[in-house]
Order: C-alpha cells, then structure tokens, then sequence
C-alpha cells in the first residue's frame, strides 16, 4: 500500500494531462452543454463524469489509498491555474468527487479495479458531488423531483463518462506498454500472452 516514486511521477503526469483537457472542455465543447441546461437545469449534469474521469483513471492505475484525490487535485489544479471560468471552487469539486471514488476502492480494500469498481466510483463521485455542492450552488432554485433527476443524470454520466472512459483510459495505456511497472501493465500483457 505505500507509494512508490514512479506512483507519484505517472499521477501527476496523467492529472496535468486531464487538466489541460479540462480547460480545453470548459473552453470550448462545454458551451453546448451550458446551452442545453439552460433549457433544462438538470441537462447539466450530464456532462459531470468528464471532471470525475481523472480521479477513476487514478484510482484504477496508481490502485493506492489517495490515489484518486492525488491525480483529481492536480487535475483540478492545472484547469484553475489555466483559467478555469469556476476558478478555485473547482479545488472543492476535487475533493469531493475523488472521496467518491475513494470510498468505492474502500468497499473492496482497494483489492478489485475492474469495471464494477470504476464505475461505482464514478456514481458515488457524482452523488458526493451533487449533494453536497452542486444542488446548494448551482440549482437550488430546483424542486427535489428535479434535483433528484439532476443527480441521476450526473450518475449516469459519471458511471459511463468516468467510469467506462477511466477504466478504458488505463486499458489503453497498458496496451502501449506505457504503464509497464503498474498492475494494470502486468495484467494486459498477462492477457496478451493468453
């Protein structure tokens, strides 16, 4: 369980990554999501699982305690630092969407980082997320059927965007031998080898 300095280097890299995507997101593709929510508040939940994906990929590679919040912070970080229109509360987004994700690799003692854990890391993201920040901040304004739609988009979303796009990310990386010194690296060449 404790970090190697290789844990540190890969997560951080990945995390300033996904942070430089995340100013990429907000600067342009997010505009259309903007759009639509205007229409219907809770639309904007759906794009949620693109903030919470660093925390998952985190998870599921570095597969330490505080490996989420690690790689989530400095992704929040580096959006911030890059002009991110929500400027520092995206450090409190972090925080909370990777304690999300922390506590699904805590359910199974950070032993199983398949698919099942990636995905319910990314609906307990979005659900600490939502309930404790995004309904009080962005739509209280909303009725609770309403807020409640809200947070079932943002599970959805963070269960395929974070959680299915997490556990590919990192599928992807062991397949081109990047994270060769991580479990996930031994696991896709022990499946080549099958």
């Amino acid at each position: 369980m404790s970090w190697r300095g290789i844990d540190l280097v890969l997560g951080a890299v990945l995390a300033v990554a996904l942070g430089v995507a995340f100013w990429g997101w907000d600067s342009t593709l997010y505009h259309v999501v903007e759009a639509a929510a205007v229409g219907y508040a809770p639309i904007g939940s759906l794009a949620l699982g693109v903030w919470v994906l660093p925390a998952v990929a985190g998870a599921l590679l570095i597969r330490r305690p505080g490996a989420a919040l690690y790689v989530e912070l400095i992704a929040a970080s580096v959006e911030t630092l890059l002009g991110s229109k929500w400027g520092w509360l995206v450090m409190l987004s972090g925080v909370l969407q990777a304690l999300g994700v922390e506590l699904a690799m805590w359910v199974w003692r950070w032993r199983r980082f398949d698919l099942a854990a990636a995905m319910l890391g990314g609906v307990l993201g979005a659900v600490l997320e939502i309930c404790v920040y995004e309904w009080w901040q962005y739509v209280p304004q909303l009725a609770w059927v309403h807020k409640l739609v809200y947070l079932a988009f943002g599970m959805v979303s963070c269960a395929l965007i974070a959680g299915l796009g997490g556990a590919a990310l990192v599928r992807a990386l062991a397949r081109a031998g990047v994270v060769d010194a991580f479990p996930a690296g031994r696991e896709a060449r022990e499946s080549h080898v099958r």
